[in-house]
């Protein structure tokens, strides 16, 4: 049973470091010879910064990349108003007088 836990305790680290480098973007290489880095979420950004704020730029003008930030409240489905942080709103939790 002892050898069995060390066993374990030695395979933990690597099974650690195998999960890290499954997480870290990915260098490749386009048909046309541009480096990119892949990204385990499925996005993907070029590896030279003039060519990446330039697809960022061309990137932004798209609606469908014009969302509500993260931090901001409300707004769901894309129907309603939404809140953004620094609002007199935001966060401010139920107005009943019951639950204060």
């Amino acid at each position: 049973m002892r050898s069995l836990l060390i066993a374990l305790s030695c395979l933990l680290p690597c099974a650690v470091q195998a999960q890290e480098a499954e997480r870290a973007p990915l260098e490749a290489q386009t048909a046309s010879g541009e480096k990119v880095l892949l990204h385990p979420n499925g996005r993907w950004e070029f590896v030279d910064a003039k060519k990446a704020e330039a697809a960022r730029k061309v990137a932004e003008e798209y609606p469908e990349n014009k969302t509500r930030p993260v931090e901001a409240q409300g707004g769901l489905f894309g129907v309603g108003r939404t809140i953004m942080p620094g609002d007199k709103d935001y966060n401010r939790g139920s107005l009943s007088p019951k639950t204060r």
